[in-house]
């Protein structure tokens, strides 16, 4: 720990990064740069009829893709850069620093770490990560790294701002489904987690031959991703049977990403996907990521409504908790194609 290839800036990819072609076929599901739904959210706080209109919107663009871009979502600029200038000046400390945050432990609340298990999955990733519970904010940030100086003051604004707008995105969503837009918002205002991945890939002298983190979908309700580069890839899967293509998900500055999670496929029986995505990486520049990923509290389940559910749509997945992944996590070896979803999806 503290020694990864990454870390060090090494001049070339060791061979425990390469990512083999049986794990990542990238000559059959080329990257292309297709347009991925955009949704303006300020619409939601418009007129009854517009507001139908952009759940319909979100709806569609939850079953096709599991993913949409968000624009005038009512988060200044300054709060998102700021964020960012902070994680990246993280990256920057000397490593004496950053080590005070080191662990494997995937139930700390405050970690450092490489990879997805730092040298302990059969391929490593070349990514640094920082992670962190979010909320309640006075609950966890005086765990959070002092150094920056202002580390806990901008990220913990842009924790808060990325927080209100889940909950507004939350109830879109339990509304979409019928569900009314109050179904969850209370349980995730009072009790729910929220879970910081700040993340950093640096440059990577064969970006071709590894990846940041390999396809997976987040376990949470929603992620709410900001990047100041382009790297995240989404799967688009374009039948039943679960063939794809990877599509590059373009960078435009103050824009933020939604990704669906383990537990929205649940919540709504399977109508819409989480996200199967990745993380490419680039050759001259660092790539910074923030993402917010927001779920019900630690114990609390996550299960399939009543409501959405009779003889003809019987549940299909088993209830569960976000510390059941985590416990799932420490077993589990994403690298090799284990996800969580799978675990929960009840057999016919």
């Amino acid at each position: 720990m503290g020694n990864s290839a990454q870390e060090r800036s090494l001049p070339y990819v060791p061979d425990c990064y390469v990512v083999p072609p049986s794990c990542e076929p990238r000559d059959v599901l080329n990257s292309n740069s297709e347009i991925v739904p955009t949704i303006d959210i300020s619409r939601l706080r418009s007129g009854d009829v517009e507001r139908r209109e952009v759940i319909q919107e979100l709806s569609l663009a939850c079953q096709q893709f599991g993913f949409f871009q968000m624009v005038n979502h009512g988060i200044n600029q300054s709060i998102l850069d700021g964020a960012l200038v902070v994680a990246k000046a993280f990256f920057e400390l000397p490593a004496k620093e950053k080590m005070k945050f080191m662990s494997n432990d995937v139930y700390a609340p405050v970690r450092y770490s490489t990879s997805l298990k730092d040298g302990l999955d059969k391929i490593q990733f070349w990514r640094i990560f920082l992670k962190h519970y979010a909320h309640p904010l006075d609950r966890w940030i005086h765990l959070w790294p002092q150094n920056p100086p202002q580390y806990r003051e901008k990220m913990g604004k842009f924790c808060e701002e990325i927080r209100k707008l889940s909950l507004e995105i939350m109830g879109a969503i339990t509304e979409s489904l019928g569900l009314g837009k109050d179904y969850l918002s209370s349980r995730m205002d009072e009790n729910g987690m929220q879970v910081m991945a700040v993340n950093c890939y640096p440059p990577c002298p064969e970006p071709a031959t590894a990846l940041g983190l390999p396809p997976h979908s987040d376990y949470s309700c929603i992620t709410i991703l900001l990047q100041n580069l382009a790297g995240l890839e989404i799967l688009h899967s374009t039948d039943h049977s679960g063939a794809g293509h990877w599509v590059l998900v373009p960078e435009v500055k103050g824009v933020l990403k939604v990704h669906i999670g383990d537990h929205v496929e649940v919540l709504s029986n399977g109508l819409y996907k989480s996200v199967v995505h990745k993380a490419s990486l680039n050759e001259e520049k660092t790539r910074i990521s923030l993402a917010s990923l927001h779920s019900l509290g630690m114990d609390e389940k996550m299960s399939v409504p009543n409501q959405l559910v009779n003889d003809e749509n019987p549940p299909r997945y088993r209830e569960s908790s976000f510390n059941d992944f985590l416990d799932f996590l420490v077993k589990s070896d994403i690298s090799q194609g284990d996800r969580f979803i799978d675990t929960l999806r009840i057999k016919d």
